[in-house]
């Protein structure tokens, strides 16, 4: 049992957590209320008039086809994403956990595209992919692939998938390095000596225990999907062509900053945020009983 810890001064532990209340109100619960109470006014595209129409902008929007075509862009999206980006991400991991020399260069090449931002590993990839000038491009159209993300929407998606699925492999290869070497060798060697195969080791013994840092890498790999990827989908397809690569968060922008329509924006918003809650509380509830933790 954890020992209680007593202060001696009974105002210390509030001033201690004052500055990370302050930062949670100012940056997460003023921005969230400020955003439920515009989702239930209709304003004028200059903000000097406004009414409140109580839930007419959430009945608006969930009767646009628009924006049911942007949710299940979005789930497309957001499954592939993390599951390149997590099973890339594990093979590699295991790759440079056998790795015997040059192990810490291999490990710091790896790390290196997570610190790109996000808008410029969308060009990257766009300068990559481009139909003209792209150097993969170019290769794609010399193996007789029809290649032009510009104009086919499936061709965008995968586009878009594998940039997004690229900047997070190297966040997901920290924590399953991380996760293998906390795994004892000796439940490894004992396996081989007891006979069984280098797969059946794998899948019997490394990826049960990997369970933990697998469901943390789960859970943040769909939030970043949903949220941190707009810099990409902006730079490298900016939703197109015809709305096969917008998703939720780009819908939220494309119709606040770019239409002016402020009441829907919001509550698009509104609706995005409780999506990622109750997303959140299921794997919590659901995924995580099938978690180990030893």
């Amino acid at each position: 049992m954890t020992p209680r810890i007593v202060f001696p001064n009974k105002l210390l532990p509030y001033l201690l957590v004052a500055p990370q209340l302050a930062i949670t109100l100012v940056f997460f619960y003023w921005p969230a209320s400020q955003a439920i109470r515009q989702s239930m006014l209709r304003e004028d595209p200059f903000g000097l008039r406004s009414k409140f129409v109580w839930f007419a902008n959430f009945e608006k929007v969930l009767a646009d086809p628009n924006y049911l075509n942007s949710v299940k862009v979005t789930v497309v999206f957001s499954v592939s994403t993390a599951f390149v980006a997590m099973s890339v991400a594990l093979l590699l991991a295991v790759m440079a956990d056998r790795v015997v020399r040059g192990k810490g260069f291999y490990r710091t090449l790896m790390i290196w595209p997570y610190a790109v931002a996000p808008a410029i590993a969308g060009m990257f990839w766009l300068f990559l992919f481009n139909p003209s000038i792209g150097t993969l491009a170019v290769a794609l159209r010399w193996l007789g692939v029809a290649w032009d993300p510009l104009l086919n929407g499936n061709q965008a998606m995968v586009l878009v998938v594998a940039a997004a699925a690229w900047k997070q492999i190297s966040y997901n290869f920290l924590f399953f390095v991380a996760g293998l070497q906390a795994i004892p060798k000796t439940l490894i060697e004992a396996a081989a000596i007891d006979g069984a195969g280098e797969t059946k080791r794998f899948w019997t013994i490394v990826f049960p225990l990997l369970a933990p840092t697998t469901f943390f890498l789960l859970v943040i790999n769909t939030t970043y999907a949903f949220f941190d990827t707009f810099g990409i989908i902006h730079a490298v397809t900016g939703g197109g062509p015809g709305k096969a690569t917008e998703t939720l968060v780009y819908k939220v922008y494309s119709d606040g900053a770019l239409n002016q329509l402020l009441g829907d924006s919001a509550a698009q918003s509104v609706i995005l945020m409780a999506i990622v809650i109750a997303l959140t509380a299921v794997q919590f509830r659901y995924v995580e009983r099938k978690v180990h933790y030893g």
